[in-house]
């Protein structure tokens, strides 16, 4: 018996109807979950999102839909390592975790994030404060559970009221922050994580039937969500890192010196690592020689001279600049050199994976990485948000999508839903029983689901000189 894996209940959806069906039973229930998340429009729009820097600068640069396959890949391979000993010594012969749902949740992690990135997040929640908030992972669930839509049969013949229909342990997933947002929140509120109040039931029914009998009080957080989470931490402090090596933005010495020079920048770095290091049962950083020698060890090229004489020049402080400029160097301008670089660190990451047992609760069990591995991602995924998300060049472009989505958003709830689509007005008078928070939170559903062109056409279409109407939704 797969001891992660107990009880019938997880494998039901809220439509009520089994994992899969009886002509579909090799494909088994996660297998059928992760196509139907595939073939979704959702999941396509993705590669109309910004990650880092916006597609249009170059085609090199990855977006969200690439982002999100690269988590996939790298959480199957974290699922890769723990099977192969660690699960089956925790919790015996037959365990191991189930490689499609990990995949699922790799693709799926990032389906919530609106336009613009943070900053439209951030735009959308200040409209959304007295009506139940925005936060992208709350918002993921909500499109799986309720925004997208597939026919499906249930006790009330076919409908489209369950979303995509997927098992509870697969939308379990996603569920990241235990947490449910309040309805009503005072301007100038904090972003909350966690889930709307709106699918506050189903996640009442999803820990039912991944954790029956679980302490109210006890936060639930499920072996394949919390994978994912190191496998974003991975990919995003590992390919981020490659796009700004590769725009010129930062080199290797560049992060050096912000974090020996820039007095700010290094206190916020390592306040947030110890953070995340304390989150692990880990001691703090002990001082700058730990964080200099981590750093050190992620660019691994800044040896010695392998030249006998040049090692002995009376000269050899100006020989170690000068290797230490070819080596920057190398990770700008050599993309072989860095893809072999980012091949490796994906690697030595993956293999620093250890298991956190919880034996009362397999599915809920957790995973950390190894201190060294986990310093080594901290460092670079809190120097890369001081130094590329806050720099001026994309604050500029971030800045500028707050005013495109609030004014869009404005415009939608304005107009009363007759500038919404066909679909969508549909949803917009079906919530009007609701009063002004179920029609505000189809406007802001709709808004979530565009894409960054998109908005941009949309917004100037509204407001600036691109007057067609054949554009389609």
């Amino acid at each position: 018996m797969n001891a992660i894996y107990v009880g019938d209940a997880q494998f039901k959806r809220p439509s009520g109807r089994r994992g899969t069906r009886a002509d579909e039973i090799a494909w088994g229930p996660f297998k059928k979950d992760y196509a139907r998340l595939l073939h979704a429009p959702s999941f396509r729009r993705l590669q109309g999102k910004t990650q880092l820097y916006p597609g249009g600068q170059s085609d090199f640069f990855r977006n969200r839909l690439t982002h999100s396959l690269e988590v996939a890949q790298i959480a199957r391979g974290l699922a890769l390592t723990l099977n192969a000993g660690q699960i089956a010594s925790a919790f015996g012969k037959g365990a191991s975790i189930d490689e499609s749902l990990l995949e699922f949740a790799g693709i799926a992690h990032d389906l919530g994030h609106p336009p613009f990135g943070h900053n439209g997040e951030h735009a959308l929640d200040d409209l959304m404060l007295t009506s139940g908030g925005f936060e992208g992972n709350a918002q993921t669930l909500r499109i799986l559970s309720n925004v997208e839509r597939k026919l499906v049969k249930s006790r009330k013949g076919v409908t489209d009221q369950f979303g995509l229909d997927l098992t509870y342990r697969t939308l379990a997933s996603v569920l990241k922050y235990d947490s449910c947002i309040p309805i009503e929140r005072y301007p100038g509120s904090k972003l909350e994580k966690g889930y709307y109040a709106s699918e506050l039931a189903l996640v009442c029914d999803i820990k039912q039937a991944v954790a029956p009998g679980l302490d109210p009080d006890a936060k639930f957080k499920t072996i394949e969500c919390a994978i994912m989470d190191i496998a974003d931490d991975i990919a995003y402090s590992t390919y981020d890192l490659e796009d700004s090596l590769h725009a010129g933005f930062y080199s290797p010495l560049k992060l050096l010196n912000e974090i020996v020079n820039n007095e700010v920048v290094r206190a916020e770095v390592i306040k947030k690592t110890n953070a995340a290091l304390k989150a692990a049962d880990y001691a703090p950083i002990a001082n700058m020689e730990e964080v200099i020698g981590s750093l050190n060890d992620i660019f691994s090229s800044f040896g010695p001279p392998k030249d006998a004489e040049l090692a002995k020049s009376k000269y050899r402080g100006l020989v170690d600049s000068v290797y230490a400029y070819n080596a920057d160097a190398q990770f700008i301008s050599d993309p072989l050199f860095r893809s072999g670089y980012t091949a490796e660190r994906v690697g030595r990451l993956i293999n620093g994976i250890e298991l956190v047992k919880n034996k009362d609760y397999p599915a809920l069990s957790g995973v950390r990485l190894q201190r060294p591995q986990l310093l080594e991602v901290e460092l670079i995924k809190h120097l890369n948000f001081e130094l590329v998300i806050r720099s001026p060049l994309l604050s500029v472009v971030e800045h500028r999508g707050k005013d495109i989505v609030t004014d869009i958003f404005e415009a939608l709830f304005a107009s009363e839903g007759k500038l919404l689509p066909g679909d969508w007005r549909r949803r917009y008078h079906d919530a009007k029983h609701a009063g002004a928070g179920g029609v505000r939170r189809v406007v802001c559903d709709f808004v979530a689901c565009m894409t960054d062109r998109y908005a941009f056409e949309l917004y100037a279409r509204l407001f600036g000189e691109d007057s067609t109407i054949f554009k389609p939704h």
